[in-house]
């Protein structure tokens, strides 16, 4: 049953793709909308296709590798606008938040929901700490000014030690 829902997905998808590029010889817009998409938005198509082949063969858990198709996609969308490659020194700390992005949305789609969400926000969280620390770090990020830096590795030295007493007074199931 599953390989059959792949082979339609899949099928589906070549007879979207090739039906587009048909239409895309006959019509000049479409023609010239795919001759003004630069490899940042070849690389956000990638994604969104990757996400609707795991939607069309039943299977969420390929929000994952959409997320982070897309998400390098928009970073590197963003550095195409900005003229700003340097900034992919800072950058790539938002990849484990893509990967939070698909896990939520795997979740959503009905992949061990309560688990899924709960382990994507973990990964945005510490995705956006790592990204405020080295966009801080390396100057890509002034918004804290001088002071960011040891404000941010103190904030989230107190998270880490909040979250450990927390977890302290549970049992966890796992253990013997």
């Amino acid at each position: 049953m599953r390989q059959n829902r792949t082979n339609l997905a899949l099928g589906l998808v070549l007879l979207l793709l090739g039906g587009w590029l048909l239409v895309a010889q006959q019509v000049p817009a479409l023609r010239e909308l795919a001759e003004n998409m630069t490899g940042a938005t070849w690389t956000i198509a990638a994604g969104v296709l990757v996400l609707l082949i795991g939607l069309l063969s039943g299977a969420p858990g390929m929000a994952v590798p959409a997320s982070i198709i897309a998400g390098i996609g928009g970073i590197l969308y963003y550095q195409e606008q900005t003229n700003n490659f340097a900034s992919w020194s800072y950058m790539w700390t938002l990849i484990p938040g893509f990967v939070g992005v698909g896990s939520i949305l795997a979740g959503l789609l009905g992949e061990n929901t309560r688990r899924s969400i709960a382990h994507g926000l973990r990964l945005i969280v510490a995705s956006a700490v790592l990204f405020l620390v080295f966009a801080t770090f390396f100057g890509g990020l002034s918004l804290l000014g001088d002071y960011g830096l040891p404000i941010l590795l103190i904030l989230l030295g107190l998270y880490i030690l909040a979250r450990g007493f927390i977890r302290g007074g549970r049992k966890d199931p796992n253990e013997a």
